[in-house]
């Protein structure tokens, strides 16, 4: 793979000081593991090939490294404060009614109780609503069944993130 067929955000991603690279990765998904992958793999000839290395790599984590990248999510109703990250993702949650916030509030506790960890969700583009009945549903998985959906979820998460960052606008440009 070769940076000079890459463009815009992925080809500045390319070029980045090591350092840097792996910051803009955490900022992403917390796994170490994820990300050093993630950097070992460059340069990226195309926004596909770093999907396809991301998906590659949350595939690969181990359970020690979901729970090192689901201590980097917030959990949904509660977004980290100044994040615009966390509240663009969790927007439908945003004009939520006190009740379902609450409702959400209990959820999550209880979630976090049974399984050990942040309930982990795709969030864009899901209502308050399609949120709590994913958490009422999950409550009842064996925690190997929700390790495995935690991590298909993480991947959606991780390439949302990604694509974002690749896109061509410089950083604080892109718009929504």
């Amino acid at each position: 793979m070769t940076s000079s067929t890459a463009s815009g955000g992925l080809a500045r991603f390319n070029a980045l000081e090591e350092g840097a690279a792996r910051a803009v990765l955490h900022d992403v998904c917390a796994s170490r593991a994820w990300a050093e992958r993630l950097l070992a793999a460059r340069p990226y000839a195309g926004a596909d090939d770093l999907y396809a290395e991301s998906d590659a790599a949350t595939a690969d984590l181990t359970t020690a490294d979901l729970t090192e990248a689901m201590a980097g999510h917030p959990p949904i109703g509660r977004p980290k404060p100044g994040d615009p990250t966390s509240s663009r993702e969790q927007r439908g949650m945003a004009g939520a009614s006190a009740e379902l916030k609450e409702e959400m509030l209990e959820l999550n506790l209880a979630y976090q109780e049974r399984f050990g960890h942040v309930f982990l969700i795709c969030a864009t583009g899901r209502t308050g609503e399609q949120m709590r009945d994913a958490v009422r549903e999950r409550l009842g998985n064996t925690a190997e069944r929700e390790r495995e959906i935690v991590r298909v979820e993480l991947g959606k998460i991780n390439r949302i993130r990604l694509a974002t960052f690749v896109r061509d606008e410089p950083p604080g440009t892109e718009g929504g």
